[in-house]
Order: structure tokens, then C-alpha cells, then sequence
């Protein structure tokens, strides 16, 4: 049984002056949480972090993510999918291209038969963000349209986890939200700085008479 609890609690000393210690990183801290996670959060976890590379997001993941047991992933998902289609749209515009063309729709045959939803078509549904990421594309500067975009990410997680504080919404959020960190620490270090105290706050914030202190 996962130590949720223990886990919440600890989350913010993994990197005290938010900077990875000599020798730690990115995967040194979700390996740390993952040691606390029963087998079945770990598989999980697992697949938020298959989630991450850009070479696993195909029409089967998001049909797997759509239909997956924990509303966490399948919102999340949910929205990474529309997110990213809506920057392909935004490509496709800006390079003269036909609007519908790389989008993932789930249309077709999929690869595993246990994936089908609705003859295999799915789209991402309504897209509360939609505005929000338009404002985020029309960002001039490539760095101020990331930003922008990982700030709409940010504050949909932070939605997804509310009146979640220990069990295993949160410490997926929290490591979808340390990734967004990580990113920025290696494109911005003050602005990935900025990111982890915010991060670090909102952890503290999910309960009260804990003793906490910051190099």
C-alpha cells in the first residue's frame, strides 16, 4: 500500500535550494517517490512518465489514456491531447499546410483491438483551455510562447488535483508539475527556479501543522 502521506510530506526537502544536489536529478526524484508506490501506483506513474516522451504519443496511447481508470490521466491526457493538436493547427497554419494534417484523431485500425472507443474515433472533447492556448501560440518570441503554454499546463493540473492531498492524484501532479521544472531549469534557470518555489508553496498549502524550513 502506497505511503501517500510520507510522500506529500517529504516532496519538498528532495531539492531544498531548488537545485538537484550533485550527483541527482529529474529521475533521482521520481525514483524516490516511486520507492513509496505499491506495485499498481507504480504502474501508474509508469504510464504518466510514458506520457512525457514525444515518441509514445500515438492515436493507442491516447485511446489507453482516454479509457484509463484514474481521472487524472485520462483529463490530463485528455488535454495533452487537445493541446497538442491545437499547436500542430498553429504549425500548419504558419507553414501554409492543410489545417487537419499530423493531427491525432484516433481514426482508424488500432494496433491493440482492446483500444477501441467508439470505432476507434476520439477526439479530445470540449477544450476548456482552447482560448487560453491561442493566447499562448500568438506569443511573438518562441521562450514567451512556452511559457505562456506551460502556464495554461501548469493551472490545469493544479485544477485536476484539487481536494487531492494524499493519494495519488497529487503525486502524480506534482511530478507532471516537476517536469515542466526540469524543462524550464535546462531552457531558463531562473525561471525554473521561480516554477519550484511556486511548486514547493503549493505542496505546503495541501495541509497544515508541518514544520518546514528553506535553505
Amino acid at each position: 500500500m502506497s505511503n501517500f502521506e510520507y510522500i506529500i510530506s517529504s516532496l519538498p526537502y528532495l531539492t531544498m535550494d531548488f537545485k538537484y544536489a550533485e550527483g541527482q536529478g529529474y529521475w533521482h526524484v521520481v525514483e524516490e517517490i516511486r520507492s513509496e508506490l505499491s506495485e499498481k501506483d507504480s504502474a501508474t506513474l509508469d504510464f504518466l512518465l510514458k506520457g512525457f516522451d514525444t515518441d509514445q504519443l500515438n492515436a493507442d496511447f491516447y485511446a489507453q489514456a482516454l479509457q484509463h481508470s484514474l481521472r487524472f490521466v485520462r483529463e490530463y491526457f485528455r488535454f495533452d491531447l487537445n493541446l497538442r493538436n491545437a499547436k500542430v493547427r498553429f504549425l500548419n497554419r504558419e507553414l501554409g499546410r492543410p489545417a487537419d494534417l499530423d493531427l491525432i484523431t484516433g481514426e482508424g485500425t488500432p494496433e491493440d483491438e482492446g483500444l477501441d472507443i467508439d470505432g476507434y474515433r476520439f477526439t479530445g472533447g470540449e477544450f476548456e483551455e482552447e482560448e487560453a492556448v491561442a493566447q499562448a501560440l500568438s506569443q511573438a518570441s518562441l521562450l514567451g510562447r512556452e511559457k505562456a503554454l506551460d502556464d495554461v499546463c501548469w493551472t490545469k493540473i493544479g485544477n485536476l488535483e484539487t481536494f487531492h492531498y494524499f493519494d495519488l492524484t497529487a503525486v502524480l501532479a506534482y511530478i507532471a508539475k516537476l517536469h515542466i521544472v526540469n524543462r524550464w531549469l535546462a531552457l531558463d534557470e531562473e525561471k525554473g527556479r521561480a516554477l519550484f518555489r511556486q511548486l514547493v508553496q503549493e505542496v505546503k498549502g495541501t495541509f497544515k501543522g508541518v514544520n518546514y524550513t528553506e535553505s
